[in-house]
């Protein structure tokens, strides 16, 4: 064999070892016959099936709520870059990658830890039932579900399939039939097989979603033990806190019941706690009393919007599909969603009217 002929061989072989992980992109996505209504189905069971893969997402909703929900304003309005090792819904690992490190979250039973790797520092507290957003539920199959929950068989169609991180997904278009939701429409691509969504696109009136969650890599394989686990060294400072965020503290602890349902929308929740999740799917909302330095903050950051609105029983502010209203009339109540602002005003109103003093406040 002549040089010339060992050089073009390397140079076939070097080729070939270098387009191999992408050819599965390549390949064109197969037609599925797979039904709106199954795979509706199999997208909102699909909570326990295993996955790991590396996950981008792309918000555009820019929230101006102050320092107590900064987190919330990253997780909607920033482009996120997520690793995601889930066992099952009592076991994953969601960890937010960030050019200095890392932030994780390990989910274990009733248990979720936050590991904050610049201050080498974890927090370890009881999972409640009622919390605010955070990044595990913006991986594709949590949004999915999230989105899809309560939704019904004539509110979704097909779409066609795409081939996502390498694997051909049938996709599916849900049309909220709510009139109180912002949300336009919700397009998703899953695996035909798992049901878990390897795409989800929300889109609130415009030819742009507001949100983008997709999988750049994903394996159906079950991750092993230690990647679900808590493995930091010994040198992280650790710590137990009986609250994991604003809404759940206020939930245990602030003296009051809200009513079972406002504006229309059922308490997803039961108890007699003092914040109040209602709704489904796309149509939801939440309201969380405030202390009065929290609420004088948060009033000061809405008002500092051009498109905040003031009026006699609070102060508004719509950015996109998402709605906040805090409350003016004695204790402090702000209210958010994906809900249109009548619905949210109310909502407010049956909230300031509906509240009531619980336990030993009674």
């Amino acid at each position: 064999m002549t040089s010339l002929r060992r050089w073009c061989v390397v140079a076939v072989v070097a080729a070939v070892v270098v387009a191999a992980p992408l050819l599965p992109r390549l390949v064109p996505a197969s037609a599925s016959d797979v039904t709106a209504a199954e795979l509706l189905s199999r997208v909102q069971a699909s909570g326990d099936q295993a996955y790991s893969g590396y996950v981008e997402t792309d918000g555009a909703v820019q929230l101006a709520v102050g320092d107590d929900f900064s987190d919330l304003a990253e997780l909607f309005g920033d482009r996120l870059r997520l690793r995601v090792w889930w066992q099952d819904e009592d076991a994953w690992r969601v960890n937010r990658l960030l050019l200095s490190g890392e932030e994780d979250l390990v989910h274990d039973g009733e248990r979720t830890t936050s590991y904050d790797y610049e201050r080498a520092r974890a927090v370890t507290s009881r999972d409640p039932d009622i919390r605010l957003p955070r990044t595990s539920d913006l991986v594709p199959p949590s949004m999915g579900r999230i989105t899809t929950d309560g939704a019904d068989a004539d509110e979704v169609s097909r779409l066609p399939a795409r081939r996502i991180a390498g694997v051909s997904a049938p996709g599916l278009r849900l049309e909220p039939a709510s009139g109180q939701t912002t949300i336009d429409h919700v397009d998703l691509w899953a695996d035909e097989e798992t049901g878990l969504a390897l795409r989800v696109e929300v889109y609130a009136g415009s030819s742009a979603p507001v949100l983008t969650t997709v999988f750049e890599e994903f394996s159906a394989a079950g991750p092993e033990p230690d990647q679900v686990a808590d493995t930091w060294s010994g040198q992280v400072e650790r710590d137990f806190d009986d609250t994991v965020d604003l809404a759940d503290a206020a939930n245990q602890y602030a003296p009051f019941r809200v009513p079972r349902r406002v504006a229309g929308l059922e308490r997803r929740t039961a108890g007699t706690g003092a914040v109040g999740v209602y709704g489904t799917g796309v149509t939801r909302l939440i309201a969380v009393p405030l202390r009065e330095g929290d609420a004088d903050d948060l009033r000061e950051s809405l008002l500092g919007s051009p498109a905040a609105v003031a009026t006699d029983t609070g102060t508004l502010l719509a950015v996109g599909p998402v709605s906040v209203f805090l409350t003016s009339e004695g204790f402090s109540y702000v209210l958010a969603g994906t809900v249109t602002d009548e619905t949210l005003l109310r909502a407010a109103e049956d909230i300031v009217a509906g509240v009531r003093l619980r336990g030993r406040f009674e």
